[in-house]
């Protein structure tokens, strides 16, 4: 066989593999499709969360103002430290 007959053939060869590859792809990519497509009928569509408001702990309690208290305390022993 010559050089440019094993060229043609090897094109050949090259194309029709490419070919094969492409439609298997285009089949692949059809056949997800499909199936989202069916997913989304079957299966009921989630409830969209509702966000409820929560209420903001009140800062004025005995709890919280003992807290600030030794919060304060601890950062001025921290800022005489240095």
């Amino acid at each position: 066989m010559s050089e440019s007959t094993l060229m043609i053939e090897s094109l050949r060869l090259m194309g029709i593999g490419m070919g094969i590859v492409f439609g298997f792809l285009l089949l692949l990519v059809g056949i997800l499709r499909l199936v989202s497509l069916i997913a989304q009928r079957i299966a009921p569509a989630e409830p969209q969360p509702t966000l409820s408001p929560n209420p903001l702990p009140n800062a004025s309690t005995p709890e919280s103002d003992d807290l600030i208290a030794v919060i304060s305390a601890a950062v001025a022993r921290y800022r005489r430290g240095r």
